[in-house]
């Protein structure tokens, strides 16, 4: 037998000390060219603009005036009343188009192709002109009046824009309640709720998630489409703007005034869309994404405390 001879361990290898990486970011000179052509762009946009036949100070005079103000309200209240007819008749006829019942699908159909097959300005005109047509408005003993005073110009330009979002918002509500998974309705069934239970506890809220993003943008475009009731005599913010630019004679200063209104508008809808979509995705995903105020006020704060060597 061999005896084994343990041989002592030796010394150990010194450890290759690690030296920290210096990452170098790419130059990206491309970036700062088209930055720069951008900016001389708009600096030359605005100059000439600045030298321009425009009197800029009646702008400013004229954003609050009454008339403009009034014209505004208009402006919000049409939009927002027929914003709701549209989403009260997109869910109707959504619901109606995918209902098994072959004569609500078929009207439900001929609806959509109508109105969304027509201007909007032309079904405006023919709501305008209604009296062409029918004289009187006859409900028999609920209600009788001629049709001219029946359609007054806030009525003419709330049917001719909801009537008209209406089969816009019937599409969207369709996609987001085909968005919803089939095994949802049939566990509801399982549990003895209703067809119409069963839409309005099940199927609507989680179809939300898909209909908010673009109802809000359809009521965004709501608020610039409305420009077209000035047609039909009601006295919203563009026309209120021209019409004091007729009489002025400040026809662009006042539609600057216009603009900045829409602008104005725009932007604070957008917020609130933003934040009705954060409330209603709170289910979807595990963690929210920050805010632009939180991201600026994350980006502020860590500023300060980054790292200024190794890898990040």
């Amino acid at each position: 037998m061999t005896d084994k001879i343990d041989k002592a361990p030796g010394p150990a290898a010194a450890p290759t000390p690690y030296e920290d990486i210096r990452a170098i970011p790419v130059r990206h000179y491309g970036r700062w060219v088209s930055g720069v052509v951008v900016v001389v762009l708009l600096a030359w946009l605005v100059y000439a603009f600045s030298q321009g036949n425009v009197i800029w100070g009646t702008v400013g005079d004229k954003l609050f005036d009454p008339s403009v103000l009034t014209g505004l309200w208009h402006t919000v209240l049409i939009s927002v009343t027929s914003m709701l007819l549209g989403l009260v008749l997109g869910v109707l006829f959504a619901v109606m188009r995918l209902s098994k019942n072959p004569v609500t699908g078929a009207v439900a159909w001929l609806y959509i192709w109508f109105f969304r097959g027509t201007p909007v300005y032309v079904q405006l005109l023919m709501w305008f002109n209604l009296a062409l047509i029918f004289q009187y408005l006859n409900l028999g003993p609920i209600y009788k009046n001629e049709m001219v005073d029946v359609m007054t110009p806030f009525v003419v330009a709330l049917l001719g824009l909801g009537l008209n979002e209406g089969a816009y918002m019937a599409e969207i509500v369709r996609a987001g309640i085909q968005s919803v998974d089939e095994g949802q309705t049939e566990a509801s069934h399982a549990l003895g709720m209703t067809a119409g239970q069963t839409m309005r506890r099940v199927v609507l809220p989680q179809a939300m998630r898909v209909i908010i993003p673009p109802t809000g943008n359809e009521f965004i475009n709501m608020l610039k489409t409305s420009s077209l009731v000035s047609a039909v005599q009601y006295v919203e913010l563009l026309r209120a703007t021209s019409n004091i630019g007729s009489t002025s004679g400040a026809v662009m200063e006042m539609l600057f005034v216009a603009s900045v209104w829409y602008l104005i508008l725009t932007s604070i809808f957008s917020v609130g869309q933003y934040y009705l979509e954060r409330r209603f995705a709170r289910g979807s995903l595990r963690s929210l994404p920050p805010t632009p105020l939180q991201r600026i006020k994350v980006n502020l704060l860590g500023m300060g405390n980054r790292p200024t060597g190794g890898v990040a």
